[in-house]
């Protein structure tokens, strides 16, 4: 007896091509027999159906958004320890239920290198994608840079739109390398583009006070925390850096007193 589904009708097929129900079209042929074999409602073949596009389309839509995120790795809050951490389970609690996207809040993460925040920053970027939210990732770096091709087509007012169809802009790594003029200038629009419209997500190990050593300009960067912090979670990461104590485990590292 053979067990390949039949195919289904040459109209219906058009049909389901034409309207883009790609899961629909693959599933249906089989969902027909198992309908008939269990005897299923019509409208229980109907919600199985509807079910398993919706399924595929959040999938499909889950795939894009985590690509255009552009996250330099993949990592998860489920990994991010928070008890090994200096970051309040209270705060990581908060932060996990990404109320403060909701409420256009900014987050800040300032702490040594080390302890947490990119892993935190790209986690929450990850399971911001997974609810839905449109995310972009930068390093302060590749941020200034894409600005400094857009200023010279003249198309930096069209980038930082682009930029800020986002919900949530995370900004990694700001302060490894210093900013000219132009580049704090540049880096000041988008956080003023995102000003209580947008949140950001950044991440230094500069404390602010210090942030004059890397803007060459103190009212530009007077302008630009003004902005970042006015409405923002400030969380201060400390302790050893988690990646030394992973290779002094591993016998590899460097033993600090």
């Amino acid at each position: 007896m053979s067990t390949t589904p039949p195919l289904l009708a040459p109209d219906i097929e058009a049909g389901l091509r034409r309207l883009r129900l790609g899961a629909m079209r693959r599933l249906c042929p089989e969902l027909l027999v198992l309908a008939k074999t269990q005897r299923w409602k019509p409208d229980e073949f109907l919600r199985t159906l509807i079910e398993a596009e919706i399924a595929s389309r959040d999938a499909s839509n889950t795939r894009s958004r985590l690509a255009a995120a552009a996250f330099p790795v993949t990592k998860t809050l489920d990994e991010f320890d928070v008890a090994a951490s200096s970051v309040k389970r209270a705060t990581f609690d908060y932060l996990a239920s990404l109320e403060w996207i909701r409420a256009k809040e900014n987050l800040c993460l300032v702490g040594p290198a080390g302890t947490g925040k990119s892993h935190l920053l790209v986690a929450l970027g990850h399971r911001a994608v997974n609810e839905g939210k449109r995310v972009r990732y930068f390093s302060a770096t590749d941020l200034v840079e894409t600005l400094y091709r857009g200023l010279a087509d003249n198309s930096v007012g069209r980038v930082i739109e682009q930029i800020m169809k986002a919900d949530l802009v995370l900004i990694d790594e700001i302060g490894f390398a210093p900013m000219d003029d132009t580049g704090a200038q540049l880096f000041f629009r988008i956080v003023a583009a995102a000003y209580e419209n947008k949140s950001l997500g950044i991440g230094s190990h500069w404390p602010f006070e210090d942030w004059g050593k890397f803007l060459p300009e103190h009212t530009t960067a007077v302008s630009l925390l003004d902005r970042l912090l006015h409405h923002s979670v400030f969380v201060a990461t400390s302790g050893e850096s988690f990646r030394l104590k992973e290779a002094r485990q591993r016998g590899g590292g460097p033993k600090l007193t």
